[in-house]
């Protein structure tokens, strides 16, 4: 699976949720947040916030037992104006806690797909920054930046979730809906270096599976990998060109049945 350096990663979720701080302030805390409806940016602050603080103790704690896992929540500031010095700390302790030291010791990973937890709990931190500092500036109406190589390693992530051992016990609708009889999804991204921006589903009727790589598909869907990305955690919408610069070849019914029953559990 493409993973990104473990310090560039540190540094991403530390200057996504900078940005995604600086979003929230310009939307303000009432603000709807269109691509998280539930949600205002009150909520979403609270819950990257909450998130980072209690994953950085799972990690602190090196908790293998998930009945052992934190039961207490970081408290939001009551004024939006501390809030981004509340997610700078948020974002500092978590990077922090997924420290060299920490990659490979044992932490408890509820992907249960053979990753160290330190590993699994930093890709998903991430990914929690990137999208969600996406659904900020998208309250906001700002332009939300997402790098080659993290979207790519973000999309690995994502297909690793949904074809993990405990995909099925987590979202079992979701693991029902992709399985299949041998279809083949391909994502091609753009703008990598690397054999990093390529990768290939097939859903089996024991599940679906994935692999890095390209292979001919029933649908091909081509485009950079930050369109990639938030496309498939339903971000942006697959046809729209103009929002996504999405090309599909082949069985577009097959990568909007994809679309629709994958989105991430985090949200």
């Amino acid at each position: 699976m493409t993973e990104l350096n473990a310090e560039h990663a540190r540094r991403a979720i530390v200057e996504h949720t900078r940005r995604l701080a600086e979003a929230a302030a310009v939307a303000g805390p009432d603000a709807a947040v269109p691509t998280t409806p539930e949600w205002t940016i009150t909520g979403l602050v609270e819950h990257v916030g909450q998130t980072q603080h209690w994953v950085a103790e799972i990690v602190e704690r090196r908790v293998t037992d998930p009945a052992r896992l934190p039961t207490e929540m970081a408290v939001l500031p009551a004024d939006p104006r501390e809030w981004p010095a509340w997610l700078s700390e948020s974002a500092r302790r978590v990077a922090s806690a997924c420290s060299d030291d920490a990659l490979d010791a044992p932490v408890f990973n509820p992907a249960g797909d053979g990753r160290p937890g330190t590993r699994f709990w930093l890709s998903s931190m991430l990914n929690e920054a990137v999208v969600h500092g996406f659904d900020a500036a998208t309250a906001a109406g700002r332009p939300a930046d997402v790098d080659a190589d993290i979207a790519a390693a973000l999309i690995s992530n994502h297909l690793a979730m949904l074809t993990s051992p405990t995909w099925a016990m987590q979202r079992p609708e979701s693991a029902h809906a992709i399985r299949g009889t041998g279809q083949t999804l391909r994502l091609l991204a753009t703008d990598t270096t690397d054999d990093a921006g390529a990768w290939f589903v097939e859903r089996r009727p024991d599940g679906a599976t994935w692999q890095p790589g390209t292979r001919q598909a029933d649908v091909t869907v081509t485009g950079p990998a930050r369109s990639l990305l938030l496309t498939l955690t339903r971000r942006l919408p697959l046809t729209d060109r103009e929002a996504t610069d999405l090309k599909v070849d082949g069985d577009i019914d097959l990568a909007r049945h994809w679309l629709d029953n994958t989105a991430h559990v985090s949200g």
